[in-house]
């Protein structure tokens, strides 16, 4: 599961635990990305800051991980590397899930090498509330699982606005990456 992480909050979260589920995968490895392609933000917080957030966030669930893989690498983070450096790192022996959120993968012909990439792994788009998923190029419908999520409105933007603004993130995140933000005063004007 790739993204900025900025920060990791529940619907993350509850995206990656439905997916290990669902499909029945042995583990669910969180990507921080180095470099966001297709968020050219000036706002995005220190990689270090975003992976240690995602540590603290699946501490307590045994069947996650975090990769620094895209943050080890120097440049523009593109999924299509990271997921051959999986698959060199365990031996092709694996399948990989892509899990995504319904937004991303609607971008997905921008994505850099794309049509290579749908080639390698299977992607998991997770639906989210205004992203409508039958927009879709009728290709990428035979080729990805929907995966069907409760309508959770959190997003990253909205939690860092409401940390600029001195509202409550509490429910959110969980509580260690909030502390984590409050400690390291991420977010604040």
């Amino acid at each position: 599961m790739g993204g900025v992480f900025d920060p990791i909050h529940y619907g993350h979260l509850f995206t990656a635990e439905e997916a290990r589920i669902e499909f029945k995968l042995d583990k669910v490895i969180f990507v921080p990305c180095r470099e966001p392609v297709h968020k050219r933000e000036n706002s995005i917080s220190d990689p270090e800051h975003r992976y240690l957030m995602t540590v603290l966030a699946i501490s307590n669930n045994p069947f996650f991980e975090v990769s620094k893989i895209e943050l080890n690498r120097p440049g523009p983070s593109y999924s299509i590397d990271t997921v051959k450096e999986f698959f060199k790192k365990y031996n092709h022996g694996i399948e990989i899930f892509f899990i995504t959120g319904a937004d991303a993968f609607l971008e997905i012909d921008s994505w850099y090498k794309s049509e290579e990439l749908i080639k390698l792994c299977q992607f998991v788009a997770a639906t989210r509330p205004g992203y409508d998923l039958n927009r879709l190029d009728q290709r990428f419908k035979k080729i990805i699982k929907i995966m069907e999520i409760p309508p959770l409105s959190i997003s990253s933007t909205d939690i860092r606005r409401r940390v600029r603004e001195g509202k409550s993130i509490k429910y959110l995140v969980p509580y260690k990456v909030e502390e984590y933000i409050y400690k390291n005063r991420l977010y604040q004007r």
